[in-house]
């Protein structure tokens, strides 16, 4: 695990350039490192933004014992000046006036500083925010001076885990400043920022409070065993087991939408070659992303794409065209088709309405019966070869659309979500990640175990057989706040987090 007594340093930004750019800066000597970077003479104001300049080494700050007045209004005069005698406010050198005289510095950015004390900030710690313009160049040698001046560059996630660490967040919420960071979709953010505001955690909460009351007063009878099972009857043990049982059951019967929300789906276009799979598929996505022609086996490879349908992250995947291969090349395609098709949550199963319906078109409808599929005949807009009496019982649950017209599209996706049995406008789930979903699950079992234990053999068995299945539980919803974790699963969680966060 990470040292949690080291001040950090990273961009908390994204990679690549833009307007704007933040290193965070974390630990207890944040506000002392941070005073060694800046031309600003007087300490940081907590919570208080602060124009001034990032210089390249400490001397700006030891200017007559920091009493250096580089206020607000002159860095600014200063930069530009001398961006306008050397070109490059980033590289340029600059004059600090200060109440004692006069300090040459290598100024790197003008920025602004905000300081936030312990424990009213992200980390709970000190942290100092210095954001610049959005230069990867700057960035770096802002980041490299913290380093040069005490600081150590911080971990993937080690921020949060701070977070964590000093009880700003518990882990399922550090778990969620994650999905949050890493959404793709409205639905996706929102159902995040759900969990990052306590949704879960009170949730579990609210059942762990009510078995910890159970567990003391079952405690409280095996304490006392001469009063026999004067504090609690086996019968309302049950009927209290059975009510926490109807909580855990409500979250995991949610639990298949809140997967699909958190980490999407994936569909899989299959068919014989051009049926019109890489048109339907680009029609989808949005974009021109597979190679369309005239040629048969065309697409040689999986062509993926993310794509937003109606709040669900779904992953569209084109592929070979499933025929005997003429070469090795497409022969590996074809592998990689069917290795697709097995792994996917719905098959988009294309025909080709303007052609003859073939034998492989039939064998590949009756093979993916069963599974989850839309079956769409393509071309809709050409005159057809055939009518859907040909596709037998399957006629009835087939789609007509054109890739080239868009008819047909909406009912595609309309179509796609009713294959994955989830209604997208329902609440918002409160539960997400596999890792709380297992969890759940296994406390529910333990409550399940429970209940047979209360009432097993006439109620005759001792509290402690109830007690353990209990605790059980206990401890799987612990695991989920992060309150009995071990360090290498927190290692685990954070080493997926992005540096900076």
């Amino acid at each position: 695990m990470f040292s949690a007594t080291d001040t950090i340093v990273a961009i908390a930004t994204p990679p690549g350039r833009g307007g704007i750019g933040v290193v965070r800066l974390s630990g207890p000597e944040a506000r002392e490192i941070a005073a060694g970077l800046i031309t600003h003479g007087k300490p940081l104001e907590p919570r208080y933004a602060t124009l001034t300049t990032v210089v390249g080494d400490r001397r700006a700050a030891a200017t007559a014992d920091g009493s250096a007045t580089a206020s607000a209004e002159r860095p600014v005069e200063s930069s530009s000046k001398a961006s306008a005698e050397r070109g490059s406010a980033a590289c340029s050198r600059a004059i600090d006036t200060g109440s004692q005289g006069r300090v040459d510095a290598d100024v790197i950015d003008q920025i602004v500083a905000t300081y936030f004390p312990a424990p009213h900030s992200y980390t709970g710690d000190h942290v100092v925010e210095l954001s610049a313009h959005g230069s990867p160049v700057v960035l770096q040698t802002i980041v490299s001076a913290a380093i040069e001046a005490g600081a150590r560059l911080a971990e993937p996630g080690e921020f949060t885990l701070r977070a964590f660490l000093n009880g700003r967040m518990d882990l399922a919420q550090a778990e969620a400043v994650a999905d949050l960071i890493e959404s793709v979709t409205p639905l996706q953010a929102r159902a995040a920022f759900d969990q990052l505001q306590g949704t879960l955690t009170r949730a579990i909460g609210e059942i762990d409070r009510a078995l910890f009351e159970l567990i003391a007063r079952l405690e409280a009878s095996v304490d006392f065993p001469e009063e026999g099972y004067h504090f609690v009857d086996p019968g309302a043990v049950a009927q209290a087991i059975d009510g926490l049982r109807a909580r855990t059951t409500a979250l995991l019967a949610a639990s298949h939408r809140g997967r699909l929300v958190r980490e999407g789906f994936q569909v899989t276009i299959a068919g014989k070659p051009n049926v019109g799979k890489s048109s339907l598929f680009n029609a989808l996505a949005g974009a021109a992303r597979a190679i369309v022609t005239d040629v048969p086996g065309t697409t040689r490879d999986l062509v993926s794409e993310v794509v937003d349908l109606d709040g669900l992250r779904v992953t569209l995947v084109d592929t070979a065209g499933l025929r005997a291969a003429n070469d090795a090349i497409e022969a590996e395609g074809v592998r990689r088709s069917h290795e697709a098709q097995r792994v996917a949550d719905v098959l988009l199963v294309v025909v080709d309405r303007s052609a003859p319906l073939e034998d492989s078109d039939r064998e590949l409808i009756a093979s993916t019966d069963g599974r989850a599929r839309v079956i769409v005949v393509n071309k809709a807009d050409c005159e057809p070869s055939w009518t859907r009496n040909a596709l037998g019982a399957a006629a009835g649950s087939v789609v007509d659309a054109s890739a080239l017209s868009g008819e047909g599209l909406e009912v595609v996706r309309q179509r796609l979500l009713a294959a994955l049995d989830v209604d997208v406008h329902q609440d918002r789930p409160a539960i997400t990640n596999v890792r709380h979903i297992a969890l759940v699950r296994r406390a529910d079992e333990a409550l399940v175990r429970a209940s047979r234990a209360a009432l097993e053999n006439g109620a005759s068995l001792s509290e402690e057989f109830v007690l353990a299945d209990l605790q059980d539980a206990r401890f799987a919803l612990e695991e989920i706040a992060g309150r009995r974790v071990s360090d290498d699963l927190l290692a685990h969680i954070f080493s997926t987090f992005c540096i900076g966060k």
